[in-house]
């Protein structure tokens, strides 16, 4: 049941709201002056707050700034003495809405109602949130990892394009965002193509977008993930696997910060951070003549290996307890317990396929095991099925 504050020096406007407010099953508190709403607000949780602004000692409008340093509940003010001025000034200074005296009824309850969906929107928002950082949080404390965590620290500020490489299943992805997380671009779009996964015929129309008309499919017009990146971040995933033709374009993107739509002859300017990823020997392929040199040279102007997890053992142990919690958790499950023995065996699996199929493994050992994993779950489970 959503719980509102009414803070004002009149016992019938509190008495009147209160008995609004109740009859639309809202819990209702209230407090005749804004030191007793602050208390109050200090000690409760409420969705939304319902301050007068002319009251005796301190103003709402004081009361608004005060809550503002401790709470970001939502405040619909109201008051007798209103004029636009003012509703103006209160908005400006943080209020969510402005009511005047006497409230008509459904306008009071609309301000109330859209408040408390707001607080919703921003508790949903703040879950999801907090899934996405678990979801690509970088586990391990291992050395590999620690010179990892001093390069992303040093590089994440600057606009310094950066080429990511390491075995598949390494973990490449979660430091490119990282390092877009750690940029002043945090806020802007992280843009993910896998070069890998697009047939080359459309990988420029991917990339750069085209214009209606264009070729057979295109029937209307389309932006490129290099404009939808716009003042963000491109993460170019397995770009060894990208055709000449489109390495040619990018190329001139990087060169000249301009592109040109499939089909198109406006150039179109962005400014976008680009980092890239790859599995394979790009020197080799440099050398076979499915590279180009000049935009490797392009693209690394910073270079990041990340390590594999047999190179980091040491943080295998962590990483159970990352991916179990994850996983059982989501499965709405008590915490998965391993054995020490159990941990000493998945620790010496050779991990060819790296993080990824290490959190497979402890995904299919959630399912098929009770709370307590032991070297006989591993054997069976995990082994066998390498």
């Amino acid at each position: 049941m959503p719980r509102i504050l009414i803070i004002d020096d009149e016992r019938g406007i509190r008495n009147t709201l209160r008995e609004i407010l109740e009859y639309e099953k809202y819990s209702v508190d209230d407090a005749a002056n804004g030191v007793e709403g602050l208390e109050r607000a200090r000690q409760n949780e409420y969705d939304v707050v319902m301050c007068d602004i002319k009251m005796s000692g301190i103003d709402g409008i004081e009361v608004l700034q005060q809550l503002q340093q401790f709470s970001d509940v939502p405040v619909i003010m109201i008051s007798g003495h209103g004029t636009i001025d003012t509703a103006v000034d209160a908005i400006k200074k943080g209020a969510y809405d402005y009511i005047s005296k006497p409230p008509d009824l459904n306008r009071l309850l609309v301000a109330v109602r859209n408040a408390v969906d707001k607080v919703n929107l921003v508790s949903q928002a703040k879950v999801l949130k907090k899934k996405l950082e678990q979801k690509f949080q970088i586990v391990g404390t291992s050395e590999p990892m620690s010179a990892i965590y001093d390069m992303i620290g040093k590089v994440a500020p600057t606009n310094a394009r950066v080429l990511i490489t390491g075995e598949n299943g390494s973990g490449k992805e979660l430091v490119a965002r990282a390092l877009h997380q750690g940029s002043p671009r945090s806020t802007a779009p992280f843009i993910e193509v896998n070069c890998a996964a697009i047939p080359s015929e459309l990988i420029e129309s991917e990339l750069f977008g085209h214009e209606k008309g264009s070729f057979t499919s295109a029937i209307k017009q389309r932006k490129g993930d290099f404009e939808l990146a716009h003042n963000g971040t491109i993460f170019l995933d397995e770009i060894g696997d990208m055709s000449l033709s489109a390495q040619a374009k990018v190329l001139r993107v990087l060169q000249e910060n301009k592109l040109t739509r499939v089909g198109g002859e406006k150039e179109i300017v962005v400014d976008v951070r680009v980092i890239a990823a790859t599995n394979k020997d790009l020197r080799k392929e440099i050398e076979n003549g499915s590279f180009r040199e000049d935009l490797y040279h392009r693209l690394s102007v910073i270079l990041i290996k990340v390590p594999s997890l047999a190179e980091r053992r040491a943080d295998i142990p962590l990483l159970i307890e990352h991916f179990s919690n994850e996983i059982v958790g989501s499965m709405g499950r008590a915490p998965l317990q391993f054995s020490e023995d159990a941990i000493s065996i998945l620790q010496e699996l050779p991990w060819t396929g790296n993080v990824r199929e290490l959190r497979n493994v402890i995904e299919r050992l959630a399912i098929l095991c009770d709370r307590q994993v032991t070297a006989e779950d591993v054997d069976k489970y995990a082994s066998p099925l390498r």
